[in-house]
């Protein structure tokens, strides 16, 4: 058995290792936003000065992120794919959650393993078979019609598709998890009170989903703006914010104004996902 002062050093030693654990989670991303604000031309020891050259700097060699032409057009696309890659999961997702919660159908436990396949398959494995695959129907549509099908090329169009593919399933599984603590005599109620199937859907069941489709929405835009090994398989020549910071550091190496960025997500990233855990919590009265 385990006496007391045995109990208080597991206590103890569980508290150290939780610090410890959310420490080297942390400590990382304070360095890198750190460098952010040193009055250096490299993200790097000594510390030379405070200063928000490389957020709102304009003259060279110190040209801020908000004046970054590159950079904050690689902003605007990935909150543009993200946007759209969202809403389309959701909507994609609300379906699937109603079909493998409230309906029977031949192989279903097969098509829900069908489902999941995408979460382990590694993203860049995800990219590159998406990538032949519509360049192989590509190409048979222009050898045989002669017609291009440009869309199938590498471009925002297969990056959509390749994060759809995989961001689809969390939010079925997110969707879901809601669906199957909503109480169905509660649509009863409603279609024996005259309600139509349609209305009930609006007024009944849609808004007990709505915590977990907004959740659903803030995570699938998250993980899609923030992709990297997918969608650098399937871009074109419009890329991404993510791309566009690689490309800049296999060019020209580190530099502060992407630490300033780096800042920036970080600040966006918490913040919705500060938003996603508020939304999701059930109130004291449901």
């Amino acid at each position: 058995m385990i006496n007391a002062a045995q109990n208080r050093w597991l206590n103890i030693g569980y508290r150290l290792y939780i610090i410890l654990f959310f420490v080297y989670l942390i400590l990382p991303l304070l360095a890198a936003g750190a460098f952010a604000f040193n009055d250096s031309m490299f993200p790097s020891l000594p510390w030379k000065g405070f200063t928000m050259d490389w957020f709102f700097g304009s003259d060279d060699p110190k040209i801020g992120m908000l004046h970054d032409r590159r950079l904050l057009n690689g902003l605007s696309i990935s909150f543009w794919v993200a946007l759209f890659v969202s809403s389309l999961s959701v909507l994609v997702g609300t379906c699937n959650a109603f079909l493998f919660e409230r309906i029977d159908f031949p192989f279903k436990n097969f098509f829900y393993i069908l489902m999941i396949v995408p979460l382990v398959i590694p993203g860049v494995i995800l990219g590159i078979a998406i990538l032949v695959f519509a360049s192989d129907i590509a190409n048979a549509f222009e050898d045989n019609l002669n017609f291009d099908i440009e869309w199938l090329r590498p471009g925002l169009v297969l990056v959509v598709l390749g994060q759809f593919s995989f961001i689809t399933t969390i939010t079925s599984l997110v969707i879901a998890a809601r669906l199957k603590k909503f109480d169905r005599e509660m649509e009863e109620a409603a279609l024996n009170l005259g309600a139509s199937p349609a209305r009930t859907l609006r007024t009944v069941t849609l808004p007990f989903l709505k915590p977990a489709l907004f959740g659903a929405g803030i995570v699938a835009f998250l993980i899609s703006f923030e992709n990297f090994n997918t969608t650098l398989m399937l871009v074109g020549s419009d890329a991404p914010l993510t791309i566009t910071m690689y490309d800049r550091i296999a060019k020209v190496g580190s530099t502060p104004v992407l630490n300033a960025v780096s800042v920036f997500l970080m600040i966006g990233s918490g913040a919705l996902a500060l938003c996603s855990v508020f939304i999701q919590r059930d109130k004291p009265d449901s």
